[in-house]
């Protein structure tokens, strides 16, 4: 029973779905660029909870229910019409793990938890083209602010405990008088600490109508497999060698102009070392 619980906490907190942190308009996010002086803010709440794992292999196992929660900021900013500066931060992380007994009633794992920061990403976009199509590339920097080894088991946690960087490439056209949009992205992400580096993809499409916009993206992650062969952690929200594609619909009610209310939904699947339950996020944001 020991032995079981141990593989099961070994391989519970992996995420499957990457957080939705873009606008739903052709003013924020993909390769538009934010005006001088002008920006998108949105506070934000992402959830998963999954008492089931997709091993290496692919294939869906049980484990001990686990959840990962993080209220976050985000942030684009025109720092001049073709340099934008974005922030991803989120001020309130807490993963948890529940408390597991027997069917006699007794006692095998303490249920705990561990809240703190998460890990912060800084990124800066440069528009290269905005004729038409905007294309933009962004370096994005992830700052290791999480708790990488919290609990007494020092599984659960807030972080990854690496700085890494990736380079992307986004491109965006809006067609039909704005009322349709599509943007496309490519990104390497260099990972230190032993974790492997890897491809990033995604794809997005977006239709207006009334005050709402209905977004769906799809987006996904190949590790290169070149990290450290004796580190492979399966304890942490950023894995390594996590693998997956991932549909993520989002719908956006627009109050006013300025601010309005999102919530959304991540699926994945062809996925390997992550959690298998779908993620959930809300938020408000704002335009100045």
């Amino acid at each position: 029973m020991k032995q079981q619980s141990f593989i099961k906490v070994g391989l519970k907190f992996i995420l499957a779905i990457l957080a939705l942190f873009y606008a739903a308009n052709s003013y924020a996010g993909g390769g538009w660029p934010q005006p001088k002086g002008s920006g998108y803010f949105k506070l934000g709440q992402y959830s998963i909870i999954a008492d089931s794992y997709f091993t290496p292999a692919g294939d869906i196992v049980d484990i001990t229910t686990t959840g990962f929660h993080a209220t976050y900021l985000y942030g684009e900013y025109g720092i001049t019409d073709k340099l934008t500066t974005t922030v991803y931060f989120p001020f309130f992380s807490r993963s948890t793990l529940n408390r597991v007994e027997d069917a006699s009633g007794e006692l095998v794992q303490e249920g705990e938890s561990v809240n703190s920061l998460g890990d912060t990403d800084i990124g800066f976009k440069y528009n290269i083209i905005n004729k038409g199509v905007a294309v933009s590339a962004l370096l994005t920097l992830g700052l290791p602010l999480g708790n990488p080894s919290g609990g007494a088991s020092g599984l659960l946690q807030t972080g990854d405990g690496e700085f890494n960087q990736m380079i992307s490439i986004d491109a965006s056209k809006s067609f039909g008088g704005g009322k349709f949009y599509a943007s496309a992205m490519l990104g390497f992400n260099n990972r230190t600490q032993g974790f492997s580096d890897e491809i990033r993809y995604g794809l997005e499409g977006g239709y207006h109508f009334s005050n709402f916009w209905a977004i769906m993206r799809i987006d996904g992650r190949t590790p290169l497999m070149n990290g450290n062969e004796d580190f492979i952690p399966n304890n942490g929200i950023f894995s390594n060698n996590i693998e997956f594609i991932g549909f993520n619909p989002e719908l956006v009610y627009e109050v006013k102009d300025n601010w309005g209310f999102s919530v959304g939904a991540g699926f994945a699947v062809n996925a390997k070392r992550i959690l298998a339950a779908p993620a959930y996020n809300a938020g408000i944001y704002l335009k100045i």
